[in-house]
């Protein structure tokens, strides 16, 4: 199934190209269609799934996200106020469904966030984390 993702992946590659117009086209178009901000100034690893097409995904353009994420509906990464660091999301990953990553974060490798958590920490590879703000339920 076609999914922002997909979307994302062509604007990217294009953006990489140098060519101009046609990426800032094609995040308008994944808004408008998905209600996404997903730019193409993100580096997202291949093998990324989008739930639900992507419906509500929020990443800032300087996010960091490895291969294999699974990324709920109405995610959030970005940064806090302030910052400039931005979160760095490791490989095979799940974000549940109206989970936030903000500011200076690092996601481990094949960690689990929870949904509607609100993670402000660091979470170890292999790890879950969950609650409001975010704690480690398990290593």
């Amino acid at each position: 199934m076609i999914n922002a993702y997909y979307f994302y992946r062509l604007s990217h590659y294009l953006y990489l190209k140098k060519v101009p117009v046609i990426p800032k086209i094609i995040q308008l178009f994944i808004f408008l269609i998905y209600n996404s901000s997903i730019p193409f100034q993100a580096r997202i690893g291949k093998g990324t799934v989008f739930a639900y097409g992507g419906i509500g995904v929020i990443i800032h353009k300087k996010a960091i996200i490895g291969r294999n994420v699974v990324i709920g509906s109405s995610v959030v990464i970005g940064g806090k106020k302030g910052q400039f660091i931005l979160p760095k999301i490791g490989d095979n990953v799940y974000l549940a469904t109206g989970s936030k990553i903000l500011g200076e974060v690092k996601i481990g490798n094949n960690a689990i966030i929870g949904a509607n958590a609100v993670v402000l920490i660091d979470v170890p590879d292999n790890s879950t984390a969950v609650g409001v703000p975010a704690k480690i339920l398990r290593k």
